[in-house]
């Protein structure tokens, strides 16, 4: 046989076949006096084989040790691995549809909407206020789902998740006057002693649980952290004043 033929009967293109000689996958034929291969009925077995394993989703190099071993001990060893691998896989697309059959059951979706579901239910919590305080803080929550190392999220999700119900109407009527209030604050140039600054920084305080805060207070990042720089370029002046203050009043117990 022609290297076309081999390849048309095992199913595969001539291409494929010059790749698996080039990795040593199958053996280079003998070769007539005019230089074209000459291929037997044991290439093409060897050959069929290789497609046979590699529609199961073993790689060329698991072929070349299971084509290794005569006995299948080593085909035995890698399917095994890949029955488990696709049983992960498996578990999570089936996690991956049930999360998008969730979004598909909203009416209109925002491109934040695509969070974990423990932070939807976090950012479900909050009132659907209209402003940019508002907007900005659904959108900090949304990065901070992304930026989360795996075990940090419990530590950082797990007390959010015990924020109010959305059926607490007074909780709920503060956060937006907290919001309107900073809103407002964007077009304020107020110095560090404004008596509003201490007021307002103590009412976003007041709109968190206490059981939130450590009693030792929280390690805040300094002021050259750069993810904090990033964070406070985003707003006004004044509300930047706002927003140190609190974390200067959250850093002490």
């Amino acid at each position: 046989m022609r290297i076309g033929q081999l390849a048309a009967l095992a199913g595969v293109s001539t291409r494929a076949v010059r790749h698996y000689h080039h990795l040593g996958l199958l053996p280079e034929p003998e070769r007539r006096a005019n230089g074209y291969r000459v291929y037997g009925l044991r290439d093409a077995v060897v050959l069929s084989r290789i497609r046979r394993l590699s529609e199961l989703g073993l790689s060329l190099e698991e072929i070349r040790d299971v084509l290794a071993d005569a006995h299948g001990r080593e085909l035995r060893e890698v399917l095994t691995e890949l029955d488990a691998d696709l049983a992960r896989q498996e578990a999570e697309i089936r996690a991956r549809r049930e999360r998008l059959a969730e979004l598909l059951e909203h009416e209109r979706l925002h491109p934040d909407d695509a969070v974990s579901p423990e932070m939807a239910r976090i950012l479900g919590r909050l009132p659907q206020a209209r402003g940019t305080m508002a907007e900005r803080d659904r959108e900090f929550l949304a990065l901070l789902d992304t930026s989360l190392s795996d075990e940090r999220r419990p530590g950082v999700l797990d007390p959010l998740l015990s924020l109010p119900e959305t059926g607490d109407p007074a909780f709920h009527a503060r956060v937006l006057e907290v919001y309107a209030d900073l809103d407002a604050f964007a077009a304020e140039d107020p110095d560090e002693d404004d008596p509003r600054v201490e007021e307002l920084a103590w009412r976003l305080i007041e709109l968190t649980p206490r059981h939130l805060l450590p009693a030792d207070g929280l390690a805040m990042p300094g002021e050259d952290d750069p993810f904090l720089r990033a964070f406070l370029a985003d707003f006004s002046p004044g509300q930047r004043l706002v927003i140190r203050r609190v974390m200067r009043l959250l850093d002490k117990p």
